[in-house]
């Protein structure tokens, strides 16, 4: 059975699509990805910094797939947690590390976006819609 799409879905399909690809974009280039995500240059372009960033991004690329598998199923209850936790736990994680590397601006844009979408998974905006 197919998805019925909702508006209240886009935030859940934000968090599954940044994910998942951005999890991914490690492993093709991971230095632009470390740098998109907020660290310096100094962090991105340090060789030992790679083989760490992809591991934990492999981590995050499954949570990605597993919202979006969870939302194809139809499991609107699981990923509005999904998102919840995420958003609330890495987005404060991923904030703190970028100000800590200098990053300030960066680091309330993070703090900010996945607080704003962990709210609707706490909210249960995805499961509301049915």
């Amino acid at each position: 059975m197919a998805v019925q799409f909702s508006l209240r879905h886009i935030p859940a399909l934000i968090v599954a699509s940044t994910t998942t690809f951005g999890g991914m974009w490690t492993f093709f280039d991971a230095p632009s990805a470390m740098l998109e995500f907020g660290f310096p240059a100094h962090v991105a372009h340090a060789p030992t910094s790679t083989p760490v960033m992809i591991n934990g991004q492999a981590r995050t690329t499954i949570l990605g797939l597993l919202t979006f598998i969870f939302y194809f199923q139809r499991k609107f209850v699981e990923v509005d947690t999904i998102v919840a936790v995420f958003g609330a736990y890495a987005g404060a994680v991923d904030a703190w590390l970028v100000w800590k590397e200098g990053n300030a601006g960066k680091a309330v844009f993070r703090l900010v976006a996945s607080w704003a979408l962990a709210a609707c998974g706490i909210a249960g905006l995805t499961a509301s819609s049915l």
